[in-house]
């Protein structure tokens, strides 16, 4: 029965026909039976030769071919989506030819008395299908449910008050099935007209769509060798297609989706290298010391930088030029500014200095002049060197390595603090409770103010000097001393990859997620160079030059993702971003400095 093969009384008819030779055919050819004949093909002499998916076989198509179960299934694939996009002749004509069925013969009949409205036979063709169902009794109450929830619907749209009654108590109400949803179709009695009807089911109303709908719902209660599921060809393909662009080294921005609506499925996904930001388009000057520290706002439309100078310079970004232009500088942070933080809503930001610093400034960046809302110091043997914000941006985390650790508000109140915590990093989980901090022996811990509650998530040999989570909370990068860059599962607790070629000693380096899903690490080095990774490779996938001195921090824009920031001990921040955005000053200028004779600043690591 595997597929539903009509091979034995297909063969019996055409021995009766007397019409086709009893020898197999080969390499699909077929015995010239006399019927009429276009582009080479054997075509029905009329709409009666093609009886369905259940009707005979035509004699002029020859007996069905001998085929494996893989390509029985393909053959059925190609049959379902001809069918969807509407093309059932040519549907049932590649079913006769094969041999194959679509679906089970019971199956079929279901599907067509569903399409039809015929509910009292729709729920006797479930008895037959009975014996196919996985947990027979329980996916048979949940099927009839569904098929009465539509006759209950249709009959309340058509005003058969009454009829729809009957179904609600004799029918629906004795399964004793979601009695939820049956008291919420109770309330629909009470709609004043179809529109209402329609708006509160969240439903289609009365025809071939919501049947469609419905049908797809109790496909998935059989099995596919006795109903393929619903347009089970196109899933495959967008799993294809999605898959490619997983592996596409260089995928990156959302104009390169790969949707089948604007993809070719006639060649492999590939991206070229043309839109990666691997080409400085920018270089400013404007720090006189040291950079240490770089930021893309969460709307991607600002960039903040800190510097040694002991300033912090926001900068407004074009998206049409991938260029920054200077908005505002910050001045007078007396230890310099090792670290910023952006509010998740864009509109705040805070800066900490390096080491032993015992202040951190609050800062209200959409205000036109930018006006400090505060500047908290508990106590000037502190040390405020770390600092996170929770998602609803009215609160954040700050702490330092001489034990302190606070919860403040947005006026610098402390409302919470966790005693003798030497903190060197700080990360405000989805949750809006947990906060990750590296500690001083090398791990990174979970923190809940609420409930005092901690544990650990993960332990490191050496010193962690960074680290960053991606945005949907599992994966955390960390600038590991001596070791490099490290990314681990949080929620399995495990290292997942090690990449090679960034130099770490024990300087503090920052590294970031990139690209539309996040399928890219960047980090600065020590060796005077930034280093680009796919997620699922150990090796480099370029390598950018231009920076003279270590390479401090490294930000990719989180919206507009041909664009990246990296700031070094040069005193510059660089801007990197597609070729076609560069004008070729830059490029010569990365070569004067570096003395490198590659002025692009891109070096392939894997092909």
């Amino acid at each position: 029965m595997d597929n539903y093969r009509m091979h034995d009384s297909v063969m019996q008819q055409q021995a009766s026909n007397g019409g086709v030779s009893s020898g197999l055919q080969q390499n699909g050819a077929k015995a010239d039976s006399g019927g009429p004949h276009a582009n080479g093909n054997l075509l029905p002499e009329s709409d009666s030769d093609i009886n369905g998916v259940n009707g005979d076989i035509n004699q002029s198509l020859g007996p069905p071919k001998i085929m494996d179960k893989t390509n029985q299934d393909i053959v059925r694939l190609i049959g379902q989506h001809l069918k969807t996009v509407g093309l059932d002749r040519t549907a049932d004509l590649l079913m006769q030819e094969s041999g194959c069925r679509l679906d089970h013969p019971a199956a079929a009949k279901f599907r067509q008395h569903v399409m039809d409205g015929d509910w009292n036979k729709a729920d006797h063709d479930l008895n037959e299908l009975k014996s196919f169902l996985n947990s027979a009794n329980q996916s048979l109450v949940e099927m009839k449910f569904l098929l009465l929830e539509q006759k209950y619907l249709e009959y309340l749209e058509e005003g058969m008050v009454f009829d729809a009654l009957h179904v609600l108590r004799n029918e629906l109400t004795p399964l004793g099935h979601n009695t939820g949803r049956v008291h919420q179709l109770s309330l629909f009695m009470m709609c004043s007209g179809r529109d209402e009807l329609q708006t509160r089911a969240g439903w289609d109303g009365k025809g071939p769509a919501s049947r469609a709908a419905l049908m797809d719902r109790l496909q998935r209660f059989l099995p596919p060798s006795i109903m393929l599921p619903p347009r089970r060809l196109h899933s495959l393909l967008c799993q294809a297609v999605e898959m490619q662009s997983q592996l596409c080294t260089y995928h990156i921005t959302h104009s390169q989706q790969t949707s089948l609506e604007n993809v070719s499925l006639l060649v492999d996904h590939n991206c070229g290298k043309e839109q990666f930001p691997c080409h400085t388009i920018q270089v400013l000057n404007d720090h006189c010391d040291e950079v240490w520290y770089c930021k893309f706002s969460p709307d991607g439309l600002k960039l903040a930088t800190g510097s040694k100078d002991m300033t912090v310079i926001i900068w407004d970004v074009d998206p049409e030029t991938l260029k920054v232009t200077h908005r505002k500088t910050l001045e007078g942070h007396t230890y310099g500014v090792a670290l910023i933080a952006w509010s998740p809503d864009s509109t705040h930001l805070i800066a900490c200095g390096p080491e032993d610093c015992p202040e951190l400034w609050l800062w209200s960046v959409d205000t036109p002049d930018c006006e400090l809302r505060v500047k908290l110091t508990q106590n000037t043997d502190d040390s405020l060197t770390a600092c996170a914000w929770h998602r609803d941006s009215n609160k954040f985390v700050a702490g330092g390595l001489r034990g302190q650790f606070y919860q403040c508000d947005m006026d610098g109140n402390v409302s919470d603090s966790w005693e003798g915590v030497r903190v060197k990093c700080l990360w405000c989980r989805n949750d809006g409770r947990t906060v990750l901090a590296a500690d001083t022996h090398h791990r990174i811990r979970s923190y809940t103010f609420d409930d005092l509650g901690d544990a650990t998530i993960l332990q490191e040999d050496h010193p962690v000097m960074s680290f960053s989570v991606n945005k949907a909370d599992r994966l955390a990068l960390l600038n590991v001393a001596n070791q490099g860059v490290h990314l681990w599962d949080l929620e399995d607790k495990c290292l997942v990859r090690r990449f090679q070629g960034v130099t770490q000693g024990h300087f503090t380096i920052h590294s970031c997620f990139g690209g539309v899903n996040q399928d890219f690490i960047a980090s600065g080095s020590e060796d005077n160079k930034v280093y680009v990774w796919h997620i699922k490779r150990e090796l480099p996938i370029a390598t950018l030059t231009g920076h003279s001195r270590t390479v401090n921090c490294v930000s990719w824009n989180p919206v507009y993702h041909q664009m990246m920031a990296s700031v070094s001990d040069d005193f510059t921040v660089r801007i990197w971003g597609p070729r076609s955005f560069s004008d070729g000053e830059n490029d010569k200028t990365v070569s004067l400095e570096t003395n490198s004779s590659n002025s692009s600043g891109w070096h392939e690591m894997v092909s």
